[in-house]
């Protein structure tokens, strides 16, 4: 067997790029979901951590606008995703405060 049989690859080359960003998405798409779910099973349940939960998801939700507004460079984006995010702020110091 000749030495380039295995090659080894230093650097990081785009089909590597799109494989760590399209994992990323599907992690960020699985916690959104895990989190609509426990929202709704603390609400129906009477416990306030749904107003944690309910932040966490709205801070999921802002990362995707702003990745959208990095990549499309579209300022609509990076707003929506900055008024999603403070509500989400807003909710996460609301459950820190009242529990």
């Amino acid at each position: 067997m000749s030495k380039n049989t295995y090659l080894k690859r230093p650097l990081k080359d785009e089909r590597d790029k799109q494989i760590d960003t399209h994992a990323k998405s599907y992690a960020l798409e699985f916690m959104i979901a895990a989190s609509q779910v426990l929202t709704v099973i603390c609400f129906v349940k009477g416990n306030s951590a749904w107003k944690g939960s309910l932040a966490l998801l709205f801070i999921g939700i802002a990362t995707i606008f702003f990745y959208k507004a990095d990549k499309y460079s579209e300022r609509t984006y990076g707003k929506i995703g900055f008024v999603v995010g403070f509500m989400g702020a807003a909710l996460l110091v609301w459950f820190g405060i009242s529990g």
